[in-house]
């Protein structure tokens, strides 16, 4: 599906890393894999660093947190929020909502709208188009997009496939009205018939969560994991990502009359430092238009990725200029979207550390 926004823009992105850092070196001797298998891994994946949250730490814990450094920094007032969205698939509690849990712990007004929505890889890109249909609204002048996942609690420590990769992180994104007469373009699509591809078999209402779902299984490429930790179907994933994510791009440049030369940075989220570069290949897109050290400094959080590329590559430079940005997420359910916008000029995009 293609979607188009008129006079909307992005003025602030704010990242919150959680300050427990693992190192890969340090967690060799758990995977099934020799020392040598592991370290061309390390090279050709990108495992390195990650950020993972400490027991007890949730998603609204972070959220909080970054929203009271705006608060407390000036760079945003409590009574201008006139909707949040929270996009995650690790809540605090099946009920209620996290959005309404950050509410409350925030001590927000009332009269505004807060809503979750459960999407993982595409989440970034996805978050934004409701928050600018919500922008259509009278009453509605700024939208706060959250970002936010913790599934390094889901990945098994004994799953070379994506324990080295998986981190956690929040973000947060300020959404606003424009004066100016801009065009941001969007797509959206999706395949839920692949949707076993990247998935948590049990803890949900279908299978919920027993000793028989904990206990550990090793599979053919000895990865050890129950049915509570997360599955991901490493090629069909690939494939799926090298498919389909070429030509969304190129029809999302087509619907808005540019070329790829024109778009100045993709920022796509960071699944793992190969699959990157792979798909920029495919593009023709040079690497350093597109981004891929996420993974080997963070780790990679889902759509959170994606700010986190923002805000980790460019930082200062979008305080002062202005760049034509691709975003793209793709992953779980199946599904892929993206966007293409003028972003530039922000009040605030930064990287900070949670501290508890």
């Amino acid at each position: 599906m293609n979607l188009k926004f008129h006079n909307k823009k992005i003025t602030g992105i704010l990242t919150v890393l959680p300050e427990n850092e693992v190192n890969f070196d340090d967690e060799i001797d758990n995977y099934d894999c020799s020392r040598g298998q592991s370290m061309k891994l390390k090279l050709i994946m990108g495992y390195g660093k990650r950020r993972v949250v400490k027991k007890g730490t949730t998603v609204s814990d972070l959220c909080v947190f970054g929203m009271n450094y705006l608060f407390d920094n000036n760079l945003l007032k409590k009574d201008e929020v006139d909707a949040m969205i929270l996009v995650t698939q690790s809540p605090d509690h099946f009920v209620p909502a996290t959005s309404h849990i950050i509410h409350g712990r925030l001590d927000l007004k009332q009269d505004m709208i807060c809503l979750d929505i459960n999407q993982a890889c595409s989440g970034y890109p996805i978050g934004l188009n409701q928050a600018f249909m919500l922008l259509e609204q009278d009453e509605v002048n700024k939208v706060v997009v959250l970002n936010a996942d913790i599934m390094s609690r889901k990945v098994s420590v004994k799953d070379r496939g994506s324990r080295p990769l998986t981190g956690d992180a929040a973000a947060i994104t300020i959404v606003e009205n424009d004066t100016s007469d801009n065009i941001i373009y969007g797509t959206v699509n999706l395949d839920g018939k692949g949707a076993d591809a990247l998935i948590i078999p049990a803890g949900g209402f279908k299978m919920p969560s027993t000793p028989e779902t904990a206990e550990l299984k090793t599979d053919k490429s000895g990865n050890s994991r129950s049915l509570d930790h997360l599955v991901m179907k490493g090629d069909d994933v690939f494939n799926f990502v090298q498919k389909e994510v070429p030509p969304m791009i190129e029809n999302l440049l087509d619907k808005a009359g540019s070329n790829k030369d024109e778009v100045d940075y993709y920022m796509f989220h960071q699944p793992n430092k190969f699959m990157l570069k792979k798909l920029a290949d495919k593009m023709g897109v040079p690497y350093e238009k597109m981004p891929n050290n996420i993974v080997e400094n963070f780790g990679n959080s889902s759509g959170v990725s994606i700010p986190t590329t923002i805000t980790y590559n460019l930082g200062e430079k979008l305080l002062t200029n202005s760049f034509l940005i691709c975003l793209a997420g793709f992953g779980a359910g199946l599904s892929w979207a993206s966007l293409l916008m003028e972003m530039g000029n922000l009040d605030f995009c930064e990287t900070i550390d949670y501290t508890n």
